[in-house]
């Protein structure tokens, strides 16, 4: 999605490649910043071992809705919704989550797409599937959890790994084999056909993106050499005019 809606945007000029303005619009950047959560979460998922079963953005229903990963292991099945808030203080509350002091709709969808998934998935299996909602957050400067959610995971992404190894088994192999052959069976999710789109270009984008930020950042960095440079000399001499030096 981001790659689609940054395709209706024009190139950058010279003048804007000089200066390092950013190649994203204000439409594709919510996008954009939503990927990079994803990814982040999809590569510390990929470390969970074989014994466990991942996949992502899973299509579910005929809106074009997608859940960001779905997880399973004898522990049963994990919906993951991801958020990305670089540099953002969270707090968390049983019925509220927080986003430097602003309230979210967080912890209601991320329940509802485990609701959601929990009747798909048991309806699929003809049996009772146990389905946790997680919220792993990306890039948060503080988590503060006032009062857990009794029924949605909140958890620093870097501890998402870690947390699902230690949750207690509730499926045998047999079930655990069953239930992860059906989480990779579109059917399961969506009577919809699917397609996989191209993302390759994201990569390039991103790169894009870095660099226009580290020139950004060089010409800050020179122009603060800049200023000091011009007040440096001045304040020299206002003190060894007011101390005598």
């Amino acid at each position: 999605e981001c790659l689609r809606v940054q395709a209706g945007v024009p190139p950058r000029g010279a003048v804007a490649r000089t200066f390092g303005r950013s190649p994203l619009s204000d439409d594709s950047r919510p996008w954009y910043i939503g990927a990079l959560g994803e990814l982040d979460v999809a590569g510390r998922l990929g470390s969970l071992g074989e014994d466990w079963t991942v996949v992502h953005s899973v299509p579910i229903g005929t809106r074009g809705s997608d859940i960001d990963h779905v997880v399973v292991g004898a522990a049963g099945a994990f919906t993951i919704n991801t958020k990305f808030h670089e540099g953002a203080r969270v707090w968390v509350g049983s019925r509220r989550l927080l986003i430097n002091g602003q309230a979210t709709d967080h912890l209601r969808n991320t329940r509802y797409e485990a609701t959601r998934t929990q009747k798909l998935l048991s309806a699929a299996a003809a049996a009772d599937v146990p389905v946790g909602g997680v919220i792993a957050i990306v890039g948060a400067k503080q988590i503060t959890i006032r009062e857990r959610p009794a029924d949605i995971a909140v958890l620093d992404a870097a501890r998402l790994t870690r947390w699902l190894k230690r949750q207690e088994p509730r499926l045998d192999q047999a079930q655990t084999v069953r239930l992860s052959t059906l989480v990779r069976d579109a059917a399961t999710w969506t009577s919809e056909s699917q397609h996989q789109p191209d993302i390759s270009g994201f990569d390039a984008l991103h790169r894009e993106v870095v660099g226009a930020k580290h020139v950004r950042m060089i010409w800050g960095g020179a122009l603060l050499v800049s200023l000091l440079g011009l007040t440096l000399p001045a304040a020299i001499a206002f003190y060894s005019r007011a101390f005598g030096g």
